[in-house]
């Protein structure tokens, strides 16, 4: 019989190696980053109709705007920015979602626009998709916004 207890509980104990073992690989799967989601994009400062060294990095998603005390932080400060006087404390949203990415006005006072190719600015109101290369304005300051295509990554490795 002592036999018998012994073989049980070897068993028991195997089952629980296999189940702690299943557990951790589920983990590492959980936490791997999708293959859809490119890292990062950035944004980049335009002035007189060039970019500018500026540079904002968004990782995933960025809150935009000036720190205020009273407000708390934001993801991407730009109250050092002359023309941070037209950018509200808590203007925008950037985030990638769903395999794209959007910008969202957070009631901003001066708007939030995005140049639609062969026209003007536009003012959005509600969320609204980001192409690479897009140009996007917060009150009067310009912005270029940049991400890494998920096809360029693939040549990158390949080469």
């Amino acid at each position: 019989m002592n036999d018998e207890t012994k073989t049980e509980e070897e068993e028991l104990t195997e089952e629980a190696e296999q189940s702690e073992s299943e557990a951790v690989d589920t983990q590492a799967e959980e936490t791997e980053p999708s293959a859809e989601s490119p890292a990062s994009a950035v944004l980049r400062l335009i002035r007189s109709g060039q970019e500018s060294g500026d540079t904002y990095p968004i990782n995933g998603h960025a809150v935009i705007g000036r720190f205020d005390s009273a407000v708390g932080p934001v993801d991407i400060d730009l109250a050092p920015l002359p023309e941070a006087v037209y950018i509200s404390r808590k203007h925008a949203k950037i985030e990638f979602a769903d395999g794209a990415w959007t910008i969202t006005d957070l009631g901003s006072s001066n708007g939030t626009f995005v140049l639609v190719p062969g026209e003007d600015f536009q003012r959005i109101e509600q969320p609204t998709l980001l192409e690479d290369g897009a140009q996007i304005a917060l009150g009067n300051a310009r912005f270029s916004f940049h991400f890494p295509s998920h096809n360029s990554q693939e040549e990158a490795s390949v080469e």
